[in-house]
């Protein structure tokens, strides 16, 4: 077993559990908030705080160690990696297929099964396999995850769009399975108002279906307009392009895997948001966590029609472009929005009392039997 401390390899979990295929920052912000969680996941994103992890109970396991974990411990509610992202299905699918066994050889009661659901793509979309073996995998794993979308007790989505997805890939709900959309958007940050925010700022990874390209093609349009800046947060494959440019244009910034309280500065800093995400036969932007947290900091955001927050963004003020539009839309946007961006104090004022994903967690989690 691969854990984060190795004193915690055999301890028991938590009432509550989160089985995750990968984890980020932001899974370990949300469990710091609740003391009752444990995380088990396999993989770290690139953005994963080891330092953070340290502090909670954040255990990097295999799916065979989950699933014994799981099978000894006494867990009132386990969230599962949400069923339509089938790199996560076969790990869901094992850990629930113990957890079912343990009730039949130990009388031990399955937990509570939860899920939060951001997918607004059709997984057969996604897969583009290349071999016959390829091919019977994803079948397989298709198949598994409408098994596994049916052992959900309460699954919530993130955006009306995933709702709408998970209809029309696996039907409507079964009976007695509770089901809720709560938007995934933020609440204002508590972070200090920053004076006179100005320029645009690009947060995510560098690579080309983040629109990372699309946006340096646009740069010398919106370089005529005086006083124009980009600060480009991050890091990925595009670094080299990135700091080639940014050496040529004392306008441009390159902030490097910065840690969370700079991101937060460069947000604060920030007047407009740009996060131009791409089609691609093998992906689809779900909601795009810098534009969450470019919201919380009140910031105008300019994207495309990709991610699920596309209508509400629309409906704000803020510009969405499609995805197949030019460099030149792109361009034109992002100086709209910097001529008149959505003031501040309404970008706050239209975001709900409470975070979207905190009261996707208090559903599915609340009335627990170890509440």
């Amino acid at each position: 077993m691969t854990v984060d401390a190795p004193g915690r390899a055999r301890a028991p979990l938590r009432p509550h559990v989160q089985l995750y295929d990968q984890a980020r920052t932001a899974h370990l912000e949300r469990q710091a908030a609740d003391p009752r969680l444990t995380l088990l996941y396999a993989a770290r994103r690139y953005d994963f705080d080891d330092r953070l992890a340290e502090r909670l109970d954040a255990r990097r396991t295999s799916t065979l160690d989950a699933a014994r974990l799981l099978w000894r411990s006494d867990v009132a509610v386990l969230e599962i990696t949400e069923p339509a992202f089938l790199a996560g299905v076969v790990r869901a699918a094992t850990c629930l297929a113990a957890l079912r066994l343990r009730r039949v050889v130990r009388r031990r009661p399955v937990p509570r099964i939860v899920a939060y659901a951001i997918a607004n793509n059709d997984p057969r979309n996604e897969y583009r396999p290349r071999s016959v073996r390829a091919r019977m995998t994803f079948r397989a794993k298709w198949r598994l995850s409408s098994v596994v979308v049916r052992s959900v007790d309460r699954l919530v989505f993130g955006t009306p769009q995933a709702e709408e997805t998970y209809r029309v890939l696996y039907g409507p709900p079964r009976p007695r399975q509770a089901t809720r959309t709560i938007p995934a958007l933020p609440t204002a940050c508590s972070c200090p108002p920053a004076t006179r925010p100005s320029g645009i700022v690009f947060l995510g990874a560098f690579v080309e279906r983040k629109g990372l390209a699309v946006l340096l093609d646009a740069w010398p349009t919106l370089a005529q307009h005086p006083g124009t800046t980009l600060t480009i947060v991050g890091k990925g494959a595009l670094e080299d392009q990135v700091r080639a440019l940014a050496e040529k244009d004392d306008r441009i910034r390159v902030v490097v895997d910065p840690p969370r309280a700079r991101i937060h500065a460069e947000l604060q800093a920030a007047a407009v948001l740009v996060l131009p995400s791409q089609e691609s036969p093998t992906w689809r932007e779900q909601v795009g966590l810098p534009i969450v947290e470019a919201l919380e900091h009140g910031c105008t955001v300019v994207t495309t029609d990709q991610t699920g927050l596309a209508p509400w963004l629309a409906e704000h003020g803020h510009r969405v472009i499609p995805a197949r539009g030019t460099s030149a839309d792109l361009g034109a946007a992002l100086l709209d929005a910097l001529l008149e961006p959505v003031p501040r104090a309404d970008v706050l004022a239209s975001l709900p009392a409470q975070d979207g994903r905190e009261a996707a967690h208090e559903w599915m989690f609340a009335g627990s039997p170890r509440d």
